[in-house]
This record gives C-alpha cells, sequence and structure tokens, in this order.
C-alpha cells in the first residue's frame, strides 16, 4: 500500500466524459512528472466504498480533489470518507479561463485539451508546493 506523507491528487472518475479525462491527465502529469516525491493518487471508486486502507490514507494525509464536473463527485468523497481535503479543482473552471482550450473528445484530447489538463496540473503542483512549504 501506498505510505503516507505524500499529498493525494485524487480525479473523479468521469469516465465517458472529455473534462474527466483531462483532470485525470492533469494528475498523472502531477503524480508522474512534476511533483512524483511529493503526490501520489488512490482510486476514488475504493474510497467510495469504504476500503479501510485508503480511508485511512485519506484521513491521514493532505488530499486534493480533481474533478471534471460541477458536481464534485471526488471532492464530496473525500468529504464524507472524513479525508483531509486541503484543495479542490474543476476543469470546468479552468476551460472557463482556457476557452480556447476545448478537448476534442474523450479518448484522444487533442493538443488542446492536453494543454488544458498541463494548466489544471501547474496549477495543482503550485497546490501542493503551498502545502508543503506550510508543514
Amino acid at each position: 500500500m501506498l505510505k503516507d506523507g505524500k499529498v493525494f491528487v485524487i480525479p473523479c472518475s468521469g469516465i465517458g466524459k472529455a473534462l474527466g479525462t483531462v483532470g485525470r491527465a492533469a494528475m498523472y502529469e502531477v503524480v508522474e512528472k512534476l511533483r512524483p516525491n511529493e503526490a501520489t493518487t488512490v482510486c476514488l471508486p475504493l474510497l467510495t466504498i469504504r476500503d479501510e486502507a485508503v480511508l485511512k490514507l485519506a484521513r491521514n494525509n493532505s488530499c486534493i480533489s480533481v474533478d471534471g464536473c460541477p458536481f464534485q463527485c471526488a471532492r464530496k468523497n473525500i468529504e464524507s470518507s472524513k479525508g483531509k481535503l486541503v484543495a479542490s479543482f474543476v476543469v470546468t473552471d479552468v476551460l472557463r479561463e482556457n476557452r480556447g482550450l476545448k478537448p476534442e473528445g474523450v479518448t484522444e484530447l487533442g493538443p488542446k485539451g492536453l494543454k488544458l489538463a498541463s494548466i489544471l496540473a501547474e496549477k495543482i503542483a503550485g497546490r501542493i508546493d503551498e502545502i508543503n512549504n506550510n508543514r
């Protein structure tokens, strides 16, 4: 199981939705490229079904939700699980700030969708830096 001490970036499932794919792409960019030593992730469905190991991680570590739409399922699941939510990002908000970067589709985001994911990833990485600077 994953170790405590990292910031958990938890995206919505958003399967079949382009903005859910953008959120997951941003999460992967953060945990694999931008902040691999400071951030990790867990599967949202494991949190939703109240997997004990995942609950413990969410409650003992800072969590950032990444939601594709305003329903904010990831944020709500972290909160209902009594996870330590420290930040929440919604892809639709980032798209509103970058209207020209609409993803092309669900499976292939295209250059604009990938750029949108990178902008979101930078925002998430910046928040992780703030969290770590305040520890």
